[in-house]
This record gives C-alpha cells, structure tokens and sequence, in this order.
C-alpha cells in the first residue's frame, strides 16, 4: 500500500519539456492565488458596472413613477450587494491553510453562494410586494421615453456584467461567479421587459407597468431555484459525473496503472480536490508504484486545469480498492469490540 498526494500550497518543482506545449511547472505558483486574482478582478468590474446601471435607473424612477422599472432597480442594487460576499470569500482564499483549517478557506465561497441566493430572494420578495401594491393603489407613469430608455440600460449593463462574470467563472470553475453571471444574463431579460410595460401605458394600460412588475419576480423567484441548486450541490460535494469519468479515464491511460478502483471528488471553492485508488503489478518495487503514481498525477493536473489536491493510493492489482482494507469487526484483549 502506498499513498502519494499534493497539497496546493506545497512546493513542487516539477518543470520539463514537451513538444506542443513548451516548458511548464507545477506547483511552483499556487495556481489557486491566480484564480483567486482573476475572481476579484471580475468581481469589482461587476460592482462598478451594476452600481452604474442601477444609479442610472434610480433618477427615472423619481422621474417617472414606473413600479416595473422599480422592481428591476431593485434587482439591480441587489445584484451589485452579491458581489460583497464573493469578494469577502476570494479576499480569504488568499490565506493560507493552517492547523485548523488544513484545507485552506475555500468553503467561505460556498457561503458566499447561500449569501448571494438569499439577496437574490430578497429582492424577488421586494419588487412583488412593491408591484402588488401598485395594482391596488394605481398612479400614474411619467416620462415613458426615460422608462424605455432605462430598460435599455438595464439589458446592456446586466448584459456585460453577465459576460465577465460567466467567462471568468468558467476560466476559474467558480460555481458561485457562475450562477451569479447566468443570473445578470436573466436579468438583463428582465430590464427589457420594463419596456413592454411601458409601451402598454403609452397605448392606454396603466395596469401594464405592474403586471411587467410581477412577471420580473416571478422571473427573479426562477433564478432563485435555479442558482440555490447549484450552489447547495457544491456544499453538498456533488460534483458532474463527467468530471468523475475523466479523472478515472485519464488515470487508466497510465502505464503500469492495472486498474482505477475507487474515485472521489469535491470542490472546495473553486478549486477541486481528488482521491483515486490504482492498482499496479504485485511484483513491483515500492519506488516503481510511487512513480507510477506521479505519472498519474502529473496526467491528472494536465488534463483538468482547475484540479488543485490528488491522493492516489497505490493498491496491488490483486487487492484493489477500499473493500480489501476493511477490517471485520473484532476485539482486542477485552476491549469494545470495533471495526475498521
């Protein structure tokens, strides 16, 4: 038996040449930092570009009393709120693990996530009530051209946010930037909706602001069930079945790799952590199975760039998996009996 792992904040130097991709190194710079950069680097465009739009809104809707419009502005100050937690959480990936948190500060991501679906809720409850209450104390709608307008600027500022968000979500495998991006991209649906509302006050139905009003929250209640499933399956450690596959697959392309018995995995943040159990020839020499699993390892890192943590345990293609090391229940000289 034997096990080899890396840890993210360990040193290995391990540079070399291949024809295609050139000299490289892992291990050497935290490839978790440079996420972790690029994240907040996301993060503050998104406020700056929400708290805008959002500002922008606010004056046509003292302007014009549009209860649509409100709801989206709403949502919009809600949005730019979001970025507070996924920044507080990427500010503390930077630290580094210590005695009590032997894995680093990666989870504070996921609460970030909670943090961001019950915002979004919020808002949702927010703009219904506020939408409600103009169907049952209607008023009239002022400066329908600002209102058209602001919806426009609403599409294209959630419309911008969207792309960052998603684009560097995807690059770092945050789930929590992920949904927030997919979430501005609904929102800026959401935005041009207030158009419609709009155009059927200006054609004589007053009661068309509210009812774009409601169909905004209900539009914000969808994104909540949406992004919360996403985010509690991380915080749950669920992880795609395709991602499982591919670390299993890759493993087995190893030569000297007999077999690839269990595999586990689960984010932690955004990056992701593996544990495989290999098998290999009975007869080999401990050293032999240890660069085997180095190869795997170093294939493994290769192949899924947001990978950060790999434990391989190194079985005998005879014994191969964790079935083979449970020990059955028994005692030992009087004491309660035990399994392992």
């Amino acid at each position: 038996m034997n096990k080899y792992s890396n840890h993210p904040h360990e040193n290995h130097d391990h540079s070399h040449g291949h024809e295609g991709h050139g000299k490289h190194t892992h291990g050497v710079v935290d490839p978790s930092m440079v996420t972790t950069e690029r994240g907040i680097w996301a993060i503050k465009w998104s406020f700056v570009g929400l708290m805008i739009t959002a500002i922008i809104q606010v004056v046509v809707v003292w302007l014009s009393g549009s209860v649509a419009l409100l709801a989206d502005t709403i949502h919009n100050f809600g949005d730019a709120m979001t970025t507070v937690p996924l920044w507080v959480a990427f500010a503390l990936a930077r630290w580094r693990p210590s005695k009590r948190f032997t894995f680093g500060y990666g989870r504070v991501e996921d609460l970030a996530g909670v943090a961001i679906v019950l915002t979004i809720l919020f808002s949702a409850i927010v703009a219904g009530h506020e939408s409600i209450q103009r169907f049952i104390n209607p008023q009239p709608i002022g400066y329908l051209w600002a209102v058209a307008l602001a919806s426009f600027v609403g599409f294209i500022g959630n419309e911008g946010v969207a792309v960052l968000r998603i684009k560097v979500g995807k690059q770092i495998e945050s789930a929590a930037l992920i949904a927030d991006g997919y979430h501005a991209r609904v929102d800026g649906l959401t935005s041009l909706a207030v158009l419609f509302g709009a155009i059927g006050v200006w054609l004589g139905y007053p009661l068309a602001d509210p009812i774009v009003g409601i169909l905004i929250t209900l539009a914000i209640f969808h994104i909540v069930w949406q992004s919360s499933k996403a985010v509690f399956a991380r915080m749950l450690d669920g992880v795609d079945p395709n991602i499982i596959d591919e670390l299993r697959e890759t493993a087995s392309r190893v030569e000297g790799v007999k077999k690839v018995a269990e595999v586990r995995a689960r984010w932690i943040g955004h990056r992701l952590h593996a544990e495989l159990n290999i098998a290999v020839a009975p007869h080999l020499h401990v050293t032999d199975g240890h660069d085997i699993a180095k190869e795997v390892r170093h294939k493994l890192l290769h192949q899924l760039r947001y990978l950060s943590l790999i434990v391989i345990h190194v079985d005998p293609v005879e014994e191969a998996g964790e079935e083979f090391h449970r020990i059955i229940e028994h005692s030992h000289d009087g004491f309660p009996v035990h399994s392992h």
